[in-house]
């Protein structure tokens, strides 16, 4: 038998990793002769050992399709992996070395962990234990340190700005202030990016605290100049300054403003800041307002041509290093070329918005507010 692959998606799903899948496995059959196993639901496959070869067939037809043909799970860390008991209680146990003997039980040579900094800090600990190990950088939140950009995150930022498009026809009927709030978690770049393209008034993202004065001050300043309705984007992220991230109830412990865990217990969900602006807004100012979630409408669909292709040189990347082997890698796009880094360097920290950089101040200056005095002009 010849060389042979793994491959699992882990983290939320995002448009992409199928055109991911069908280039690993297509570069994998035509150009090098590997055989390609896939393991499904993320790390939870891993553990539990459902996995399977990957066929030409399985690949045909998927690139357009948003999703992952081998499901995934953002819940399973196999070195705190749920188990419930026979009396039904809950507990939590390392089953990292289960995982790795069923890596050798296919016979795999090298895994390809495609997912978001939570899949990678786990591929990063199995690479520790010896497993060779390729990471592909997925996620909406375009928050990877290592890559200029992540596939996902173009699809994301064209759902949320042809959404924030038809919230304008609306708000303007009604003369209302509409709150979008979009993903992100902890880091602004779909908020940033899809607030300028769907022509945003303010703008909120988390690494800008924002003042609710300052907010009130741009919404009424519109109203003075005739423009009787305003639209705010809100990554779920932001926060007053002074004040803290909303976490959805029920979602882990405690607030703050950290990045937080982000697989197993304590797992914590931003959400609901979007109708807390409303809320404030419409108690300040006697304004209408009116909160929309976008959700996870951001993550499905059908992939932009731009995550078609970002995914497949992605792919294509990961064989050229599991041919190299060069392992305990990340590929990654770097100034236009597609390239790779140590795991270790791509996931030590998160990637976020500069307050100074081009894009905000680019914004600024077509009159966007960012909640912050003297962030953002009149426009």
């Amino acid at each position: 038998m010849g060389f042979r692959l793994g491959i699992l998606t882990g983290g939320g799903d995002c448009p992409g990793l199928n055109a991911v899948i069908r280039a690993v496995a297509k570069g994998a059959f035509y150009r090098y002769g590997f055989e390609v196993v896939g393991f499904n639901n993320g790390f939870k496959g891993l553990v539990e050992n459902e996995a399977w070869l990957i066929g030409e067939a399985a690949v045909s037809g998927i690139l357009h399709r948003g999703g992952t043909i081998l499901g995934t799970s953002n819940r399973d860390n196999p070195f705190q992996f749920q188990v419930t008991g026979a009396d039904g209680r809950v507990s939590y146990e390392d089953r990292s070395a289960r995982a790795a003997a069923h890596l050798e039980e296919w016979a795999i040579d090298a895994l390809i962990v495609v997912g978001g900094d939570g899949s990678l800090a786990l591929a990063h600990r199995f690479s520790q234990m010896g497993v060779p190990i390729i990471g592909i950088p997925k996620t909406i939140d375009n928050d990877l340190p290592a890559t200029d950009v992540t596939f996902g995150f173009d699809t994301a930022v064209t759902t949320a700005t042809e959404a924030i498009d038809k919230i304008h026809t609306t708000a303007e009927s009604h003369h209302r202030v509409m709150v979008v709030e979009v993903m992100g978690r902890n880091a602004g770049w779909i908020a940033l990016q899809a607030g300028m393209a769907g022509g945003g008034d303010i703008i909120l993202i988390p690494e800008i605290p924002f003042s609710y004065d300052v907010i009130i001050e741009k919404v009424m300043e519109r109203r003075a100049r005739g423009k009787k309705f305003s639209i705010v984007v809100a990554a779920e992220g932001a926060f007053p300054a002074g004040g803290e991230p909303v976490y959805q109830s029920g979602s882990g412990p405690g607030p703050g403003h950290s990045h937080g865990p982000v697989f197993g217990p304590g797992a914590r969900r931003l959400g609901g800041i979007g109708q807390v602006v409303a809320a404030e807004i419409e108690t300040r100012t006697g304004i209408e307002g009116r909160a929309t979630v976008l959700g996870h409408l951001q993550r499905g669909g059908t992939p932009t041509s731009f995550d078609r292709v970002l995914g497949t040189r992605f792919g294509v990347k990961a064989l050229e290093l599991a041919h190299c082997r060069r392992f305990n890698e990340m590929v990654c796009l770097q100034g236009g070329v597609i390239t790779a880094v140590p795991l270790s360097e791509a996931v030590s920290q998160v990637k976020r918005v500069d307050p100074g950089c081009e894009q905000v101040r680019a914004a600024a200056a077509v009159g966007t507010s960012f909640g912050q005095a003297g962030a953002g002009a009149a426009g």
